[in-house]
């Protein structure tokens, strides 16, 4: 394999949240199916199996719904950052709850079919040129490949094998899995006898999907709307376009040319950019071609090593070398081409913090 494996480093944070999470999905199971007898028709009671069916499924909507309504949230209010670190997690596990729904379905349904369970599934209604009476079980089908195949991507593994730009197309199939499971239901559950609980659920599902996502799209459309205009009026102050934050991979620098004699290197390292000239006070080794190493800047030529914010050799070393600005304006970052003395202090961008 061309990527190395690391196994999964499990912390008390990763913890925590799965346990809330079994202990929340225990807690909705077990009330809907020891409530939900109480609220049936007595005329039609519905069997034992038909009711677990229905709480994994409905479960496993819920779920959905959720893990699609906590990245608006969290970009809309910062607090919501925690459950969003950890959303992979959520997505196995409501792939696994959506599993047991479908093997719930085919035991009771099909599990005394002549032919094949899933043959028999997909063969029992073909009247796929109607609304009511649509084989809705092809987008159940339909929505759980989808749901397995994030779960089984969702490792660090395969964002570094697949890199991030697929490993990122690949998981927005989730609003594809959701358009299908929303389908399902329609289709399905809701064409059946009235129930107006379930009914509303997925209305309110539906609504708040789509609200969170304009909501946030609106936000993110006025934060760039300011930002664009923040940056034209440094630019028309003298900064300088350095490129973007993505550009730089972590303890490494991108080197940005303001003229023949001068470049300059930006650094990522720990959230932050610092920016130093190219020039190592050695003997002009390319700064910029270094990496950070013990948390200083280190000149691949020599080994020459420069503190990050100010510029200078640590102790007893004295060499210094200059600084420049930097601004981040989202994910843009401009360099004030003016060089500060050698060993200015400059206070470091925090990238993700305020411009």
């Amino acid at each position: 394999m061309s990527v190395q494996y690391t196994p999964v480093i499990w912390n008390r944070n990763k913890m925590v949240y799965d346990a809330i999470l079994l202990i929340a999905v225990a807690l909705y199971l077990y009330i809907f199916i020891r409530v939900g007898p109480f609220h049936e028709d007595i005329t039609r009671p519905i069997d034992g199996a038909i009711l677990r069916m229905r709480a994994f499924g409905s479960c496993a909507f819920l779920m959905l719904t959720v893990i699609l309504c906590i990245g608006p949230l969290a970009r809309l209010d910062r607090r919501f950052l925690p459950l969003l670190y950890n959303r992979r997690h959520f997505g196995v596990m409501t792939a696994g709850i959506a599993a047991v729904h479908a093997n719930y379905v085919l035991g009771w349904y099909f599990n005394f079919s002549p032919t094949d369970s899933y043959v028999a599934l997909l063969s029992s209604n073909t009247s796929y040129g109607q609304v009511i009476g649509f084989p809705f079980e092809a987008f159940g089908i339909a929505a759980l490949l989808i749901l397995f195949v994030l779960a089984a991507t969702s490792h660090d593994f395969w964002l570094s094998f697949l890199g991030a730009p697929i490993w990122k197309a690949l998981h927005m199939f989730i609003y594809a899995a959701y358009a299908f499971v929303v389908l399902h239901v329609a289709l399905g559950a809701l064409q059946g006898p009235s129930d107006p609980i379930f009914t509303g659920m997925v209305a309110a599902s539906v609504v708040m999907v789509c609200g969170l996502h304009f909501a946030s799209g609106r936000l993110e459309a006025n934060r760039e709307k300011g930002d664009a205009t923040a940056k034209a009026s440094l630019e028309e102050a003298g900064w300088v376009v350095a490129g973007e934050v993505d550009e730089i991979d972590d303890k490494c620098a991108k080197v940005v040319t303001l003229s023949e004699e001068e470049r300059v290197a930006i650094f990522k390292y720990d959230g932050k950019l610092s920016a130093v000239t190219n020039v190592c006070a050695h003997q002009n080794g390319p700064l910029g071609e270094g990496k950070v190493l013990w948390g200083c800047i280190t000149c691949p030529w020599h080994g020459y090593q420069y503190n990050l914010a100010d510029g200078r050799a640590p102790a007893p070393f004295t060499e210094k070398i200059a600084t420049y600005k930097l601004k981040l304006i989202g994910s843009t970052v401009l360099l004030d081409p003016n060089a500060l003395p050698p060993g200015t202090y400059v206070e470091p961008v925090v990238i993700g913090g305020a411009p």
